[in-house]
């Protein structure tokens, strides 16, 4: 039995190099998959879930929800883009139905994730932007599930290995 890698590493130089990242992502997008995007103010969670939309094959355009905590969107599968900003908890999410059943025959991409106790979206795959010097962001993707996020993990070390938004196709 091999150890499978809990985490990969990848560096974006500008918005639209996230935005094509999160495409890339999306086309190993499975119904039920649960993702959680964290970072600072700024920091590209947004760009991603544009991105992400867009390797959905959703053509609508995509904002962050910050005031109606949820938007949906239809594509290759339904997209529930969730924004917890503006929530103080868990149970301000949970009163306001942000966890629901046919989140299940789609993909669920939560900004603000860390305001949910890991506890209550333990499947989720975690997207974690790290801003550094002249807008780089680093995104580090991580599960405690390697054998169900495998997919998004090798997709994004390939996608790194050939040179990220500049390499091949």
């Amino acid at each position: 039995m091999t150890t499978q890698a809990r985490a990969v590493s990848v560096g974006t130089a500008s918005a639209d190099e996230t935005r094509q990242l999160a495409a890339e992502l999306a086309g190993v997008a499975a119904a039920g998959d649960r993702i959680a995007l964290i970072g600072p103010l700024g920091a590209g969670k947004t760009q991603f879930a544009k991105g992400f939309a867009r390797g959905l094959g959703i053509a609508d355009v995509v904002n962050s929800p910050s005031f109606t905590l949820m938007a949906e969107y239809a594509g290759r599968l339904s997209l529930f883009h969730q924004d917890l900003y503006r929530l103080g908890g868990a149970a301000e999410a949970l009163a306001g139905g942000l966890l629901d059943e046919r989140q299940e025959a789609g993909i669920t991409l939560t900004e603000w994730a860390d305001r949910l106790e890991p506890g209550l979206d333990p499947d989720r795959l975690a997207v974690r932007f790290v801003v550094g010097p002249d807008e780089e962001r680093r995104i580090e993707i991580s599960t405690a599930d390697p054998e169900r996020h495998a997919r998004y993990l090798l997709k994004a070390a390939a996608w790194a290995a050939r040179g990220g938004a500049g390499g091949g196709s």
